[in-house]
C-alpha cells in the first residue's frame, strides 16, 4: 500500500468529515463578526533543531497560529496549549517552556487560558487559538488583473536552517537574520490591518512556491511573480558559497511566516496609504492571470514543492 503524504491525510479526513473549505483558519458567523480557529502541532523531531532552546520552541508554538489568524487579519484572543512530554523531562526544562508561553502570550497580545499534559516520546506542543475577525479573505479569491503582494522577503529561513543543521557558511548580518528567522521567527501581525484589502491571502510557512500554488489552485487562475522581487538580500551569494541553488532556497524551503496575499487594482490604492501609515512595507511582487492553477515565475513554470510532512 502507499504511504499517504500530508496533503492525502488532509484530504481523506477533509472528504470523510465533509470540511468543503480548507483555509488557514476556521471560522463560523457571531453576530456581525467572525469566531475564528486554529490549531498547530509542533513536535520536537521535525520543528526544533538542537540549537532551539525550550522557551524558543515554546514561543514558536503560538508563532505559527498567530501567523495564520495575521493572514486572515484576525484578532487573536485566548489559546489553550497541550503538551506531550518525554519521561525524565527536567524541571528546568519546564519552566523555559513556561517562560516561553508567557513571552508569546505577551508578545502576541492572547492570553493562554488552560490545556492538557500527557507523556510522549518526543516533545510535542499542541497550541489551539481562538480571536475574531470583520471578515475572512480565502486563498480562492484571486481574480486575474489582482496584484500579488508580500509582506516581507524570502529565504532567510531556508538559509538559517542549512546553516544550523548542516554547517552552512555566513558571516555578518545574513548569518544573524537567516539564523534569527529560525531560532526566532516573527508572525507579520502588523500586516494583518491590510486584510480587509484581500482578494485571497495565506501564511507561507509550508515555503513560497506551494502557498502560491495554493492561491492558484483554489482561485483557478494562473500567478505570474518577479523572483527578484521576493528574494532576501544575500541569498544569492549564500548560496553560491554554499553549492546551492538560490531559487530552492527562496521559492521551496518553508518555515517562512511571511503572508502573500492579492489586491484588486481598485484596492491597491487605500492598501498603499495605509501601508505607509502604518510604517509597513507592501512588497508588490507579480500579477493574477486567467489561467488554471499555475505559478510563473519570471515566465517559467515553478514547481509545486515546499515543505510537507510524511513527504
Amino acid at each position: 500500500m502507499t504511504k499517504p503524504s500530508e496533503k492525502d491525510v488532509i484530504g481523506i479526513f477533509s472528504s470523510v468529515l465533509g470540511i468543503a473549505d480548507l483555509d488557514d483558519v476556521a471560522a463560523i458567523p457571531l453576530g456581525k463578526k467572525m469566531l475564528v480557529f486554529k490549531t498547530d502541532m509542533l513536535v520536537g523531531a521535525t520543528d526544533v533543531p538542537e540549537q532551539m532552546t525550550p522557551r524558543q520552541a515554546a514561543r514558536k508554538s503560538v508563532v505559527a497560529c498567530a501567523s495564520d489568524f495575521a493572514a486572515k487579519g484576525a484578532r487573536p484572543m485566548a489559546a489553550m496549549i497541550s503538551l506531550g512530554l518525554p519521561r525524565g523531562i527536567t524541571r528546568g526544562y519546564v519552566e523555559e517552556l513556561a517562560r516561553g508561553f508567557k513571552a508569546a502570550s505577551q508578545e502576541f497580545g492572547v492570553k493562554i487560558v488552560g490545556g492538557d499534559t500527557n507523556e510522549s516520546h518526543d516533545l510535542v506542543i499542541d497550541c489551539s487559538m481562538i480571536g475574531l475577525a470583520d471578515k475572512i479573505p480565502p486563498r480562492s479569491g484571486a481574480k486575474p488583473g489582482d496584484v500579488v503582494v508580500i509582506s516581507g522577503l524570502f529565504g532567510y529561513p531556508a538559509a538559517g536552517l542549512a546553516i544550523l543543521m548542516n554547517g552552512a557558511r555566513a558571516t555578518g548580518q545574513f548569518r544573524k537574520h537567516a539564523v534569527d528567522s529560525v531560532l526566532e521567527p516573527r508572525p507579520r501581525q502588523d500586516f494583518a490591518v491590510l486584510a480587509r484589502f484581500f482578494s485571497s491571502s495565506i501564511d507561507s510557512s509550508d515555503g513560497l512556491a506551494t502557498s502560491v500554488y495554493e492561491i492558484a489552485a483554489q482561485s483557478r487562475v494562473d500567478v505570474h511573480f518577479d523572483y527578484e522581487k521576493v528574494k532576501a538580500a544575500g541569498v544569492d551569494e549564500f548560496a553560491r558559497a554554499n553549492n546551492l541553488d538560490p531559487r530552492s532556497v527562496v521559492c521551496f524551503g518553508g518555515e517562512e511566516y511571511e503572508i502573500v496575499a492579492t489586491i484588486p487594482k481598485k484596492s491597491l490604492p487605500k492598501a498603499r496609504a495605509l501601508a505607509k501609515k502604518a510604517g509597513l512595507a507592501l512588497h508588490e511582487v507579480g500579477t493574477v492571470k486567467k489561467g488554471s492553477g499555475n505559478v510563473y515565475t519570471n515566465k517559467s513554470l515553478l514547481e509545486n514543492r515546499g515543505y510537507q510532512h510524511l513527504g
